[in-house]
């Protein structure tokens, strides 16, 4: 996953360097071309396919906080006081 992403950005970057150096380009096109063609796509594609390891991780700590409570039954620890008629 990661290496798309590097792969993404390297021709990003190129577009970007191209936008630049091109005789009607800008330094500013450059800097918009890496930020709307590259990073911000980019950041919501690896926050989406991210999803399930953070839910996943979640669910994990989740499990660890929650004591463990075995085969006891729940219920009062103390028996009520049974009154005889």
């Amino acid at each position: 996953m990661y290496l798309v992403a590097l792969g993404w950005l390297y021709v990003v970057l190129m577009m970007a360097v191209a936008e630049a150096m091109a005789p009607s380009g800008t330094v500013l096109g450059a800097v918009f071309t890496f930020l709307l063609y590259g990073v911000l796509p980019l950041s919501i594609v690896l926050y989406l396919m991210g999803t399930p390891a953070r839910r996943q991780a979640r669910r994990r700590a989740e499990a660890l906080a929650e004591p463990d409570r075995g085969s006891l039954p729940s219920g009062d620890p103390v028996a009520p006081e049974r009154k005889e008629p």
